[in-house]
């Protein structure tokens, strides 16, 4: 794609509206349909489940085996004095321990395995969905959250299946040997001990309905956290600039504040949930202890070696229980971080009307016939807007901050739909092609241009990625980039730091019309490319943007008429209509609203 890949709306009234930072509208919580999406993507590992739970059943039957065991040797070793006996149970209970610690690591390593690649394909999947939504998305979502759903949300999703699945997997199978094992051994005691185990669901289903809230709840203060770092470190020398810094730190400190408070009230509820069952769990030992007791002094069948192992055995009948349902705090917080990122893989996605075609070798020939746009419904931008630019021409665009100068040429880059009339290249309408191949066909240099923690080589190379090493460097020079390039540490191997800040303003600059001319577009958009830069590095520029210009045709967007006096036509827009058009000449001459902002530019020395 040829055109630059960040735009800046910050400060035009006539840009996308922005939303609050903070105040994004969260959405019904669908635990069930998030934890289905969730397994589906942990599904594909089946091979690996399967082994999972293989070594999951390995390591109930050794502790079936052994608990039996422990039983046997108390009954017919300990109470007979039989010291050989209990020492070859004692070498047999340890070859089995052996295995189950073997079996237990292969359980393990295997699911943090399939859970770390599962993460990565929700990762790849969230990552790849963002790069399919419009420009509007990104207008209306703060960055920072989005950077919290790529990592924070998602690494929960990763505990959650790394430490849940596996002991959920090892739990069920262990709950389910256990029982048959009690069963086996007293029937009567099994009744007993299983009395007490609906009090752990009932109490543990009122503390997750309690805190599911709070979980989520939490989860979006944490992206809000993000967002607000993200913005204040991206903007640190303008908090500088005016003293914000106190200011910025209180704002910090409510945002923390929030998150803290709603971490508290979901980890600190949650929590109840241990010391509660473990009450219950000992409740249950000392009514097995007690009933067995009973059993074993009235000579019910029942031996001190029986009630042994089935102590045993309910012991690790009800451990699994407390670890799954002390789960719920990992899942819950996994399901609030998967829910969030799912709401990003289900946004909109940009996509082409039915039968959209490709574009290619287009003349430049660009028609607007009535284009009418609105951010806000209600509230129009442009409100029928004519503008025809003619192969190889330059077409200016001026008017007051807000008139809609910036929105042009959002439509014609088709970031935004606009609502009513047409925008042709070439007598095609843009909505009949492909938005990928009509981007291509345009080339933008921004008033902020965005380059990457990349080479300059490479930085440049972004306007066409099929590009050699030679025509990078011949179109440094076109740019009149390469002179100062062959001055940096590496040359063009240089690598830039965060968004070239080892540069200056106008070497960014040239860098970025570098990138313009390398892609060889028939469409040249400078949107307002000089506006930042002193009078003596403009010219330098001038130079630059004549060479990128050359057999193209131009939009351009400019704040100081001087550069603009040479364009074949000149488009005056006020109040999203185009009031006026001609050349400069033909503008001063009518005395209309161009000669009046050219007039008091220069009076007052200001840009309009």
């Amino acid at each position: 794609m040829a055109t630059e890949m960040k735009t800046s709306f910050a400060g035009r009234p006539g840009g996308p509206p922005h939303a609050h930072l903070f105040g994004e509208k969260v959405k019904p919580h669908d635990a069930k349909g998030t934890l289905k999406r969730i397994l589906g993507y942990l599904g594909k590992k089946r091979a690996s489940l399967a082994l999972v739970f293989s070594c999951a059943l390995v390591s109930t039957l050794i502790t079936i085996a052994g608990t039996r065991l422990n039983g046997f040797a108390v009954d017919n070793f300990i109470e007979r004095g039989n010291a050989a006996g209990l020492a070859v149970v004692c070498a047999i209970l340890v070859a089995l321990y052996l295995v189950n610690v073997l079996s237990t690591y292969a359980q393990n390593a295997l699911m943090v395995s399939a859970a770390q690649r599962t993460s990565a394909e929700i990762r790849r999947d969230l990552f790849s969905n963002i790069q399919k939504l419009p420009l509007s998305y990104f207008d209306t979502h703060a960055s920072g959250d989005l950077m919290s759903r790529l990592t924070n949300d998602v690494d929960n999703v990763n505990m959650m299946l790394a430490q849940g699945v596996v002991q959920l997997f090892s739990g069920i199978v262990m709950i389910a040997g256990m029982l048959i094992a009690m069963l086996t051994l007293s029937p009567l005691l099994t009744l007993v001990a299983i009395v007490t185990t609906p009090l752990m669901f009932i109490a543990s289903n009122l503390i997750v309905k309690m805190t599911q809230g709070y979980f989520k709840e939490t989860q979006k203060e944490l992206g809000s956290l993000n967002g607000f770092i993200e913005e204040m470190i991206s903007g640190q020398k303008t908090v500088t600039l005016f003293s914000r810094e106190k200011g910025v730190i209180e704002d910090f400190d409510s945002i923390n504040r929030r998150y803290v408070r709603s971490s508290i009230k979901a980890q600190g509820y949650s929590g109840i949930m241990g010391p509660l069952n473990n009450v219950i769990n000992n409740l249950t030992y000392l009514i097995i202890v007690a009933t067995g007791g009973v059993f074993v002094i009235k000579g019910m069948g029942i031996t001190v070696g029986v009630v042994f192992s089935f102590i045993l055995y309910m012991r690790n009948f009800t451990r699994p229980i407390n670890d799954i349902l002390n789960l719920f705090n990992t899942i819950q917080s996994a399901l609030a971080g998967g829910e969030r990122v799912f709401e990003v893989m289900d946004a909109e996605k940009e996509k082409d009307k039915s039968g959209a075609r490709d574009i290619a070798g287009i003349a430049g020939y660009v028609n607007l016939e009535g284009v009418r746009f609105s951010y806000v419904p209600g509230h129009e931008i442009l409100k029928g807007m004519d503008i025809v630019a003619r192969q190889g021409e330059t077409v200016a665009i001026v008017g007051p901050t807000g008139a809609g100068k910036t929105t042009i040429i959002n439509l014609l880059t088709r970031f935004y739909d606009f609502e009513g009339g047409r925008i042709l290249i070439d007598g095609n309408d843009i909505r009949d092609l492909s938005a990928r191949s009509l981007r291509q066909t345009i080339s933008i240099v921004l008033q902020d241009p965005f380059l990457f923690t990349e080479t300059v080589r490479e930085n440049i190379r972004h306007g066409r990625l099929t590009a050699g090493d030679a025509e990078v460097e011949d179109a440094a020079k076109k740019a009149r980039a390469h002179e100062f390039i062959m001055q940096l540490p590496a040359g063009y191997d240089t690598v830039l730091s965060d968004n070239g800040s080892n540069l200056s303003q106008g070497q960014r600059q040239l860098l970025s019309i570098a990138r313009a001319i390398i892609a060889d577009s028939s469409i040249l958009i400078l949107d307002e490319a000089t506006s930042s830069i002193d009078t003596r590095t403009e010219l330098l520029i001038q130079e630059a943007l004549l060479a990128a210009m050359k057999g193209k045709t131009c939009f351009v967007i400019a704040h100081r008429l001087s550069t603009i006096k040479n364009a074949n036509t000149i488009v005056v827009i006020s109040d999203g209509q185009a009031v006026e058009s001609g050349t400069h000449a033909e503008l001063i001459a009518k005395g209309g609203v161009y000669a009046q902002l050219y007039e008091s530019q220069f009076s007052t020395g200001m840009a309009i």
